[in-house]
This record gives structure tokens, sequence and C-alpha cells, in this order.
């Protein structure tokens, strides 16, 4: 718990401090933020989102949810606002939301969260100029996991009532990002058999397994924590899943559920754009001044132009 706090404390001064360089501004983009707006009347931080907007929409915006991640443990919103003001800049309307978070909420709080905030776009999109024919689904490692674990619920027919609350929306995403994702929680010793791993990366893999899933959680509850074993499955799909872009480094310890991701969704006839960047570690997209993470943000951008339609 207490490397927990440090690392955590670390993150959030590191984003604090990285807000004060002009650059960081959202007004000098052209980007507004509505922060801290609850889409859960609980009270909790946990249950904020931060709206991020361009002041000069021509029209109804695309939307982006946007899920941070942080091994479903640590950080926030406000770790990641670059994320947000990455796709604000380019026309998006980006909710970027808190969600409860693990040990202390394990599974199925944080999706139980993220259906939430789903609904909550879902119902208020328009009062921000969102148009939600062009919703998209993002994350990065557990915030990919969530993201998928979403998209999965819009489109499987539901098992659980987390499911079915998604799945009422009658939402579908256009497309999901999910980045450097860990894709199924359950067995992370799958990781070290594939290849060797430290041995302190095993045990903080093996942490985010045992702090997040803390029980069993059966059949009905799986497709919202092992998103990638539900697409890998033979069962059909009730809707038709969306395109995915899922870009990770060749460094990252979590690469191999990328390329199951690819695989799987190959075998659907489902679109995934899957990009694998020479040499980079877990997340690399984050620090956005290197080579790499420059590329991979081009990338992105490249896929979403293809799939997300323009303003009508």
């Amino acid at each position: 718990m207490a490397g927990r706090a440090v690392v955590d404390s670390f993150f959030e001064g590191a984003s604090r401090l990285a807000r004060l360089h002009p650059s960081a501004k959202p007004e000098a983009h052209d980007v507004e933020v509505i922060r801290d707006v609850p889409y859960q009347p609980s009270g909790m931080r946990e249950h904020l989102l931060d709206v991020w907007r361009p002041m000069h929409p021509t029209g109804p915006m695309p939307i982006v949810l946007y899920l941070h991640g942080g091994g479903f443990r640590i950080l926030s919103k406000d770790t990641h606002w670059i994320m947000a003001l990455a796709f604000a800049r380019r026309g998006f309307l980006v909710f970027s939301i808190n969600y409860r978070l693990a040990p202390r909420f394990p599974f199925p709080a944080a999706m139980d969260d993220c259906a939430a905030a789903y609904r909550f776009v879902a119902r208020q999109a328009h009062r921000y100029d969102g148009d939600l024919s062009r919703l998209v689904v993002a994350g990065e490692s557990a915030g990919a996991n969530l993201a998928s674990s979403l998209t999965v619920a819009s489109c499987f027919e539901p098992r659980s009532d987390t499911a079915q609350a998604i799945f009422d929306t009658g939402l579908v995403p256009i497309a999901a990002l999910p980045a450097c994702g860990m894709l199924q929680v359950s067995d992370t010793a799958r990781f070290g058999r594939r290849r060797p791993l430290p041995a302190w990366l095993t045990d903080r893999l093996t942490e985010v397994e045992h702090s997040y899933l803390a029980g069993e959680i059966g059949d009905a509850m799986r497709p919202l924590a092992d998103p990638l074993l539900a697409l890998e499955s033979d069962e059909a799909v009730a809707r038709p899943l969306p395109s995915f872009f899922a870009p990770v480094g060749t460094k990252d310890p979590l690469l191999d559920d990328t390329r199951r991701l690819h695989a799987a969704l190959a075998r659907r006839g489902v679109r995934c754009d899957a990009r694998y960047y020479p040499g980079e570690v877990h997340a690399f997209h984050a620090f956005v001044w290197r080579q790499h993470a420059r590329a991979c943000w081009r990338d992105t951008f490249t896929f979403l132009d293809e799939v997300v339609p323009p303003s009508r």
C-alpha cells in the first residue's frame, strides 16, 4: 500500500508540474474544460468526470470516452489530462472519468462506474454538442481493459446487470482504442510463461490481478474482467463490433494481449489496426515529446480520420 501511494503521488505531482508549462494550457489550443462534473450522484471524487471540448466547433462533435490506466489501483483523470487534451485538439468532445480503485474497491466497482459513465454520455452528450453516432471509447493499460469491456458489453448478449445496463443504452462505439492493454486480468502468470520476466515485474502483475479480482467473479461477469476471452470465443455478437486501433511497444510486458486481440478480431472479420512500436515500453505514448509517441498519436488520428465520419 505504501508503494502504491508513493507511485500515485509521484505521477500526480508530475502531472501538476507539467500543467504549468504554457503549451499545457487548454486555451492555448482553443480547448475549454468543464471540471468535476458528477456522472453519479454519490458525492465521491471517484464519480466525477471532466469535459474537454473545442471552443469553436463547426457542428456536433465526435466523442471520446477516455478511461485512465494505472493497474486499476492508482492514477486519475487528473494525471491523464494530456490524453484528453490531445483528442480535444483534434476536434473531439472528451469525457475523461475517474472511477473507483482497487484494492479498496475491487472488481466490478471500476466496471460499474464505467457503465454509469457510459450511460451518462448516452443521456447527456447532446448537452455538450456531442454526436453519439461517432462515439469512441479509449484508454490505456487498465483503461484499455475497461474500454474493451464496454465495447464487448455493448455488442454481446448481456449476462449480468452491469452488461445489461450498457447494452440497454443501444449505443455501440464506432471505434475502440485499447492502448497497451491488459485485456485479460485473470492468469497474469501467462506473461511469464511466454517469455521470462524479472521477478519484480511478475510480482507487480500478480498484484494487479489479486487486488482487482479479489474473489471468484463467475462466468456471467467474466467478459467484463477478461474482454479478450469473450472476443476469442465462438460466441456470436448481437450487434456488430466496431473497428479497433491497438498500439503497443515491443518491450511492453503486456504485448501479447494486443497480439491476441489482433488475431481474435481478424478471425471475426473485424478491423483491428494493431501497431507495434520498436523498443518502446508500457504506455510510451504518454511521453508525447518522444519520436515513437508522436508517431503513435499520428497513427491514432489517421485511423480515426478513416473510421469516424465527418460532421454532417
